[in-house]
């Protein structure tokens, strides 16, 4: 009987490790993009699980700082960075180029271009024949399907992250509801509370990018997918369908409430930590500013350095006539004519910064992240967008009484200190900025421990798949019903027909006179 025990027991042993992700799985974070923001939110994604004590695998342009050297691996690939000219493009360019313009550019051109550089690459085609296999492969969601089938080829569970809002590709890889009577497209600057027009024009907006996203984007992928992995026993569909977990840069106290499936998970502000001591010089400059400070920055891709001369100006020129102190992140060594007031650096630790309680202002390009920290910390913003989600992001600033946006065309000194002075000016700005950063910090885990939870979740019950929505498996005619409607309708139509030959047979019958005398009219009238 003692053998049966020991049988038993090793039974058990075995069960219990083949189910992965309490202790120490092996994850695979792919972080394609070479923009700045994008990256650091794969790499708040990938530290959370790292601090829960998994061991990481990184492809990406950049190194994560600060890891765990024992459970922390980076596979650089600056190439990624140095193709798209990370360090200096002029990205003012796209404001004048519509919003839909530049998305045409990430489905035909950043995209594909991006994934084709990772799946070329010495580093990757040796990482792929190197036969290692991970519990989870985890890929940025931003035109990068393709990426997609490193999953199954590392024998992982697929799950993407989102590093903006719940956008059409994300919702649709889960089976989330995207009613575009209340959530506007990512690349328009509508608020959830739209006028007739406004829901006509994001209504034909986001079928005409769903549509070309099915037709035509999305077949080029199921190209690049079967040169790649030729051996694949998926197909392109069945591993767009494969996903379990797409995590989503939002959060509902700081956007709208969006109709979520249950394995699209908010994450928003997963990069913000627990601010560091300022440096020193920094230190004394804000607390030697009697009226406070002003922070601002463009953000990581967008450069100070390369704004037009006479929009340059307008911002000196405002910032002269302000009591306040100004921190900017100004990219070059020197800014001609800075007035006295005013402090420049090539980088700045943004989130120690806004943690300060002098700093009273966030002049902002209007990028997520950076509108994330500020609230978090509550700090009322004045943004100029230039492209992408920024219109938006400010849009929901108007909307909820925490910030001003600015037009860059009509962008002057006057409009500047005009908008800085009436944030500053008035309470009800910054009391809006500080209701929401009460609402977002009521959280039961926090971001970072809320990722770490569900993908462990997902790995301990071998790809949740009690998680995975239906919806994936419908195509456009069942998901919308439009089959059922169009029998509906048939019925009706059929059941109006029927009646009304019924009601004329009745008659018939009733005045069976009435039939011939109509009969006799028709021919004397002939």
């Amino acid at each position: 009987m003692r053998w049966v025990g020991l049988v038993v027991f090793l039974v058990l042993l075995v069960a219990s490790g083949s189910v992965p992700g309490v202790n120490g799985a092996r994850i695979l974070g792919i972080l394609p993009s070479c923009g700045r923001s994008h990256y650091i939110i794969g790499a708040g994604l990938m530290r959370a699980l790292l601090d829960a004590g998994h061991e990481v695998t990184i492809v990406s342009p950049y190194p994560m700082k600060g890891a765990a050297a024992d459970r922390h691996r980076d596979i650089l690939l600056p190439e990624l960075a140095e193709a798209h000219g990370v360090e200096g493009p002029d990205l003012f360019q796209y404001k004048s180029a519509p919003n839909l313009f530049v998305l045409y550019l990430v489905y035909t051109d950043i995209g594909p271009g991006v994934s084709q550089i990772i799946l070329n690459h010495p580093k990757m085609v040796e990482l792929m024949g190197s036969g290692e296999r991970f519990d989870a492969v985890i890929v940025e969601s931003f035109a990068s399907e393709v990426l997609y089938g490193l999953a199954e080829h590392f024998g992982g569970e697929l799950m993407v992250f989102s590093p903006f809002g719940a956008s059409m590709w994300t919702s649709e890889l889960v089976g989330t509801p995207y009613p575009y009577s209340y959530i506007p497209h990512t690349f328009l600057s509508y608020t959830n509370e739209m006028s007739f027009w406004q829901r006509f024009v994001n209504a034909l907006v986001a079928h005409g990018d769903k549509l070309y996203y099915r037709m035509v984007y999305l077949p080029q992928q199921e190209a690049m997918y079967r040169r790649y992995f030729p051996g694949a026993k998926r197909t392109f569909t069945e591993t767009l369908q494969s996903v379990r977990l797409a995590f989503v840069n939002q959060h509902f106290s700081l956007s709208y409430p969006h109709p979520y499936a249950p394995n699209h998970i908010e994450i928003g502000g997963i990069q913000i930590e627990k601010p560091k001591p300022l440096p020193t010089e920094l230190e004394q400059y804000i607390e030697s500013a009697p009226h406070g400070v002003i922070y601002f920055s463009m953000g990581s891709m967008l450069k100070g350095r390369n704004f037009p001369e006479a929009k340059r100006d307008a911002f000196v020129n405002a910032f002269r006539q302000l009591p306040e102190q100004v921190i900017w992140k100004y990219e070059n060594e020197s800014l001609p004519d800075r007035p006295a007031n005013v402090m420049i650096r090539s980088w700045m630790p943004q989130n120690d910064i806004l943690a300060h309680p002098k700093v009273k202002l966030f002049v902002t390009h209007g990028g997520l992240l950076g509108s994330t920290e500020a609230l978090y910390h509550g700090k009322p913003m004045v943004g100029v967008p230039i492209y992408g989600d920024q219109e938006l992001n400010l849009a929901r600033a108007e909307r909820a009484g925490y910030g001003l946006k600015l037009d860059y065309e009509s962008l002057s000194e006057e409009t500047i200190v005009a908008a800085i002075r009436k944030v500053l000016g008035d309470e009800s700005y910054s009391r809006a900025a500080k209701t929401i950063s009460d609402r977002y910090r009521d959280q039961p885990l926090g971001p970072a421990k809320t990722a770490a939870y569900w993908v462990e979740y997902v790995l301990r019950h071998r790809g949740a798949p009690q998680l995975q929505s239906p919806a994936t498996k419908l195509s456009f005619i069942e998901y919308n019903l439009l089959d059922v409607y169009a029998v509906m309708v048939l019925i009706v139509l059929s059941s109006l027909i029927g009646f009304v030959l019924v009601v004329k047979a009745i008659v018939r019958r009733i005045f069976p006179g009435a039939s011939t005398k109509s009969k006799g009219r028709k021919k004397k009238n002939n």
